[in-house]
């Protein structure tokens, strides 16, 4: 909820009976983010606006306080990695942060994705100032993906360890990671020790059984 609101919105919610169609809140996010989205896309009856990053904290201050559009909550925030979408070569800048909003008052739905322009240092904007619920989310994906959201008041990791090296949703972090933890009790303290799991085959194996399940 943000400052702006007020008792007239809330008594609206209260007549608030059905949920606007789906096409009706594409018309609205459309009309709110001229010159600021590049698209605004109307699929499986979900609303996805895409914005380019330059104008992310623009967009969603509009989303927030536009009329048709009243986004008062962020409900999630992620990072995403597009290294291997697909099983294929990703063409584009490669992290994006998806975010999704709710208004409570018009009882709809959208979720933003913004892709981060730089591939090797990935800055974005920080939507603390607009929704305070952002903090822990952004941290998440600075934890998890290396993005570093600019205006944040406490960029730390959230999840992983003090000392951790590197981002773990990344794809190019290896599934058994850099090093592993043990308690030493000659040390009696937790240290670090380079990884001594050996790459392997994770596929499962098939074993098919004659008459299984009763079939011949």
């Amino acid at each position: 909820m943000t400052a702006s609101m007020d008792t007239a919105r809330w008594a609206a919610l209260a007549q608030q009976t059905e949920r606007p169609a789906p096409e009706a809140v594409q018309a609205a996010v459309t009309a709110a983010l001229q010159g600021l989205a590049e698209r605004v896309e109307l699929q499986r009856g979900e609303v996805t606006v895409v914005v380019p990053a330059a104008h992310y904290r623009a967009a969603m201050l509009r989303l927030r306080d536009a009329d048709g559009c009243r986004f008062e909550q962020l409900i999630d925030l992620c990072g995403v990695d597009y290294a291997t979408y697909g099983n294929a070569v990703w063409e584009g800048p490669r992290f994006a942060v998806v975010v999704h909003l709710l208004s409570v008052t018009l009882n709809q739905r959208v979720r933003v994705r913004t892709f981060c322009p730089d591939d090797d240092f990935p800055v974005i904007d920080s939507l603390i100032d607009v929704w305070p619920s952002a903090n822990w989310y952004e941290r998440e994906a600075f934890d998890l993906f290396g993005i570093v959201f600019e205006g944040h008041p406490d960029l730390r990791r959230i999840l992983t360890d003090y000392g951790f090296i590197g981002h773990p949703f990344r794809k190019d972090f290896p599934l058994s990671g850099h090093v592993e933890m043990r308690y030493d009790p000659e040390r009696r303290r937790v240290v670090y020790e380079p990884v001594t799991i050996e790459p392997r085959e994770i596929t499962p194996r098939i074993i098919r059984e004659d008459a299984y399940g009763g079939l011949h």
